[in-house]
Protein backbone atom coordinates (compact mmCIF):
# COMPACT_ATOMS: atom_id res chain seq x y z
CA UNK A 1 0.00 0.00 0.00
CA UNK A 2 1.00 3.72 -1.13
CA UNK A 3 -0.45 7.01 0.80
CA UNK A 4 0.66 9.85 -0.91
CA UNK A 5 0.12 13.51 0.75
CA UNK A 6 0.17 16.24 -1.98
CA UNK A 7 1.37 19.76 0.10
CA UNK A 8 0.63 18.43 3.40
CA UNK A 9 0.86 21.40 5.97
CA UNK A 10 0.66 20.28 9.45
CA UNK A 11 3.73 18.37 10.94
CA UNK A 12 2.25 16.45 13.54
CA UNK A 13 -1.07 15.31 10.84
CA UNK A 14 2.64 13.65 8.91
CA UNK A 15 4.01 12.46 11.97
CA UNK A 16 1.59 10.99 12.74
CA UNK A 17 0.33 9.63 9.67
CA UNK A 18 4.05 8.37 9.08
CA UNK A 19 3.69 6.12 12.28
CA UNK A 20 0.50 4.70 10.79
CA UNK A 21 2.68 3.71 7.55
CA UNK A 22 5.52 2.38 9.94
CA UNK A 23 2.94 0.58 11.94
CA UNK A 24 0.67 -0.96 8.55
CA UNK A 25 3.65 -1.42 6.49
CA UNK A 26 2.80 0.89 3.81
CA UNK A 27 5.06 3.35 2.07
CA UNK A 28 4.41 7.47 2.29
CA UNK A 29 5.12 9.47 -0.78
CA UNK A 30 5.20 13.61 0.13
CA UNK A 31 4.72 15.85 -2.80
CA UNK A 32 6.18 19.53 -2.32
CA UNK A 33 5.40 22.51 -1.41
CA UNK A 34 4.88 21.46 2.16
CA UNK A 35 3.87 23.78 5.29
CA UNK A 36 7.10 22.31 7.00
CA UNK A 37 10.40 20.94 6.37
CA UNK A 38 10.30 17.21 6.73
CA UNK A 39 13.30 17.28 9.55
CA UNK A 40 11.40 19.60 12.19
CA UNK A 41 10.81 18.29 15.40
CA UNK A 42 7.29 18.49 15.12
CA UNK A 43 6.87 15.93 12.53
CA UNK A 44 9.23 13.60 14.50
CA UNK A 45 7.91 13.82 17.73
CA UNK A 46 4.28 12.89 16.50
CA UNK A 47 6.17 10.47 14.94
CA UNK A 48 8.03 9.21 17.86
CA UNK A 49 11.05 7.07 17.47
CA UNK A 50 9.27 5.02 14.54
CA UNK A 51 9.76 8.30 11.91
CA UNK A 52 13.59 6.38 11.00
CA UNK A 53 11.77 2.93 10.01
CA UNK A 54 9.28 5.19 7.55
CA UNK A 55 9.99 4.57 4.04
CA UNK A 56 9.09 7.66 2.76
CA UNK A 57 10.04 9.06 -0.45
CA UNK A 58 9.93 13.27 -1.37
CA UNK A 59 8.85 14.69 -4.64
CA UNK A 60 9.31 17.99 -5.99
CA UNK A 61 5.83 18.98 -7.19
CA UNK A 62 2.41 16.29 -8.61
CA UNK A 63 4.32 16.22 -11.43
CA UNK A 64 7.20 14.79 -10.36
CA UNK A 65 5.28 12.23 -8.67
CA UNK A 66 3.49 11.33 -11.27
CA UNK A 67 6.69 10.99 -13.33
CA UNK A 68 8.17 8.63 -11.04
CA UNK A 69 4.96 6.25 -10.35
CA UNK A 70 3.50 5.82 -13.82
CA UNK A 71 1.53 2.98 -13.52
CA UNK A 72 0.36 4.16 -9.83
CA UNK A 73 -2.97 3.22 -9.56
CA UNK A 74 -4.34 6.65 -7.78
CA UNK A 75 -7.83 7.00 -5.55
CA UNK A 76 -8.20 10.65 -4.69
CA UNK A 77 -9.50 10.69 -1.36
CA UNK A 78 -11.53 13.86 -0.87
CA UNK A 79 -15.29 15.41 -0.02
CA UNK A 80 -15.99 16.38 -3.37
CA UNK A 81 -15.76 12.36 -4.29
CA UNK A 82 -18.64 10.45 -5.92
CA UNK A 83 -18.04 7.31 -4.41
CA UNK A 84 -17.97 5.79 -0.59
CA UNK A 85 -13.94 4.31 0.00
CA UNK A 86 -16.02 1.29 1.10
CA UNK A 87 -17.18 0.42 -2.41
CA UNK A 88 -13.68 0.47 -4.30
CA UNK A 89 -11.64 -2.86 -4.32
CA UNK A 90 -8.08 -1.67 -3.60
CA UNK A 91 -5.45 -3.51 -4.84
CA UNK A 92 -2.53 -4.26 -2.57
CA UNK A 93 -0.23 -2.11 -4.11
CA UNK A 94 -2.59 1.29 -5.07
CA UNK A 95 -1.69 4.59 -4.13
CA UNK A 96 -4.37 6.86 -1.94
CA UNK A 97 -4.03 10.00 -2.49
CA UNK A 98 -5.08 13.02 0.04
CA UNK A 99 -4.43 16.95 -0.62
CA UNK A 100 -3.11 19.67 2.08
CA UNK A 101 -5.79 20.02 5.44
CA UNK A 102 -6.58 23.79 4.20
CA UNK A 103 -7.82 22.87 0.89
CA UNK A 104 -7.84 18.86 -0.12
CA UNK A 105 -6.61 18.19 -3.55
CA UNK A 106 -7.31 20.59 -6.08
CA UNK A 107 -10.47 20.33 -8.53
CA UNK A 108 -8.26 20.37 -11.25
CA UNK A 109 -6.57 16.80 -10.58
CA UNK A 110 -10.03 15.83 -9.67
CA UNK A 111 -11.57 16.34 -12.75
CA UNK A 112 -8.75 14.30 -14.30
CA UNK A 113 -9.40 11.47 -12.07
CA UNK A 114 -13.05 11.50 -11.42
CA UNK A 115 -13.20 7.99 -11.82
CA UNK A 116 -10.72 7.03 -8.67
CA UNK A 117 -12.59 9.69 -6.12
CA UNK A 118 -14.03 8.38 -3.33
CA UNK A 119 -15.15 9.95 -0.15
CA UNK A 120 -15.63 8.84 3.34
CA UNK A 121 -19.19 9.66 4.16
CA UNK A 122 -19.63 12.29 7.47
CA UNK A 123 -22.22 14.98 8.51
CA UNK A 124 -22.86 17.38 5.75
CA UNK A 125 -22.28 20.21 9.10
CA UNK A 126 -18.32 19.81 9.24
CA UNK A 127 -16.28 20.42 6.01
CA UNK A 128 -14.12 17.62 6.60
CA UNK A 129 -12.40 15.41 9.06
CA UNK A 130 -8.67 15.57 10.28
CA UNK A 131 -6.43 14.41 7.85
CA UNK A 132 -4.35 11.66 9.95
CA UNK A 133 -7.71 10.16 10.93
CA UNK A 134 -8.88 10.46 7.34
CA UNK A 135 -6.01 8.18 6.26
CA UNK A 136 -6.20 5.48 9.26
CA UNK A 137 -10.01 4.97 8.05
CA UNK A 138 -8.94 4.60 4.13
CA UNK A 139 -5.90 2.89 4.67
CA UNK A 140 -7.42 0.23 7.37
CA UNK A 141 -10.18 -0.65 4.89
CA UNK A 142 -7.90 -1.11 2.15
CA UNK A 143 -5.71 -3.42 4.15
CA UNK A 144 -8.89 -5.35 5.56
CA UNK A 145 -9.68 -5.73 1.51
CA UNK A 146 -6.31 -7.74 1.39
CA UNK A 147 -6.23 -9.51 4.38
CA UNK A 148 -3.93 -7.81 6.72
CA UNK A 149 -1.01 -9.01 4.35
CA UNK A 150 1.85 -9.02 6.47
CA UNK A 151 0.16 -7.48 9.83
CA UNK A 152 0.27 -9.38 12.94
CA UNK A 153 -3.13 -10.76 13.33
CA UNK A 154 -2.86 -12.23 17.12
CA UNK A 155 -2.59 -10.56 20.35
CA UNK A 156 -1.01 -12.30 23.60
CA UNK A 157 -1.62 -11.45 27.51
CA UNK A 158 1.44 -11.94 29.35
CA UNK A 159 -0.42 -14.74 31.78
CA UNK A 160 -2.96 -15.72 29.33
CA UNK A 161 -4.06 -18.21 26.28
CA UNK A 162 -6.58 -17.17 24.49
CA UNK A 163 -8.83 -19.76 23.39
Amino acid sequence: MNIVLLEPEIPQNTGNIGRTCVATGTRLHLIEPMGFKISEKEVKRAGLDYWEHLDVTVYDNYQDFLNRNPEAKIYMATTKGPRRYTDVSFESDCYIMFGKESAGIPEDILVENQETAIRIPMNPQIRSLNLSNSVAIVLYEALRQNQFAGMQMEGQLRNYDWK
